[in-house]
């Protein structure tokens, strides 16, 4: 599942790492560096999410997001404003978060995956082959007959039917099965991996991609 996410930030140098970051991620970028432009882009549709700064030139942040409010696109602040009255604005007029500079990019990571989350077309249901995933009654099955999941294995498990053929850095799984929690070590995701590897018999179709993580390939 391929997304857009569109980055406003006027700063060059700040917006190039920005989209490093989200190619880490597998997401597709654009770049707007002031705030009119991304205001007319949003209205062109096909984003999926919008990352926002707060002091731009032409529009402010806060002024954008009044204007594409009625679009439905979700908006992240990602800005230096560290002002509480301003998050706490920010989080009023409707954005989904607030993240103040500099960030690791772990942590946007992980921030984008849980909005994306909440966003995501209500499918509950996935199959692929003889498994069958029903994410409302949080129950797995391959071929009739129920598998139990640890929790993490189950999301472990979503998150891969839901980005079929894109190779997921460990990185990346830790930070979006596990949050924004980083203590732990890219090695409890590999764990994991193996162990809905073996329950789903996913042997040949959960891949590893060496040195870098794993990719679910595609059923015909």
């Amino acid at each position: 599942m391929s997304c857009k996410i569109l980055i406003v930030e006027d700063d060059a140098h700040i917006a190039k790492y920005i989209q490093t970051c989200l190619a880490v991620g597998n997401y597709e970028s654009e770049i707007c560096s002031d705030g009119l432009s991304a205001a007319e882009r949003a209205g062109r549709g096909d984003l999926d999410l919008m990352l926002l700064d707060i002091m731009l030139p032409g529009l402010n942040g806060f002024e954008v997001m009044e204007r594409i409010k009625s679009y439905g696109i979700p908006v992240i602040y990602l800005t230096a404003v560290c002002d509480v009255e301003d998050k706490v604005r920010g989080l009023k007029s409707g954005a989904e978060d607030y993240i103040v500079k500099p960030f690791e990019a772990l942590e946007l990571l992980a921030r984008i995956e849980l909005v994306l989350k909440r966003h995501r077309k209500a499918e509950t249901l996935y199959t692929y082959g003889d498994i069958t995933m029903d994410t409302e009654r949080h129950t797995v099955e391959k071929a009739g007959e129920e598998i139990a999941l640890s929790p993490k294995e189950f999301d472990v498990l979503a998150f891969f039917l839901q980005h079929q053929e894109i190779v997921i850095s460990r990185e990346r799984l830790l930070a979006a099965v596990w949050n924004c929690d980083f203590a732990g070590e890219t090695r409890t995701v590999d764990t994991h991996v193996q162990q809905v590897r073996r329950k789903l018999q996913l042997q040949g179709r959960l891949v590893t991609v060496p040195t870098y993580g794993y990719k679910l390939l595609k059923r015909e």
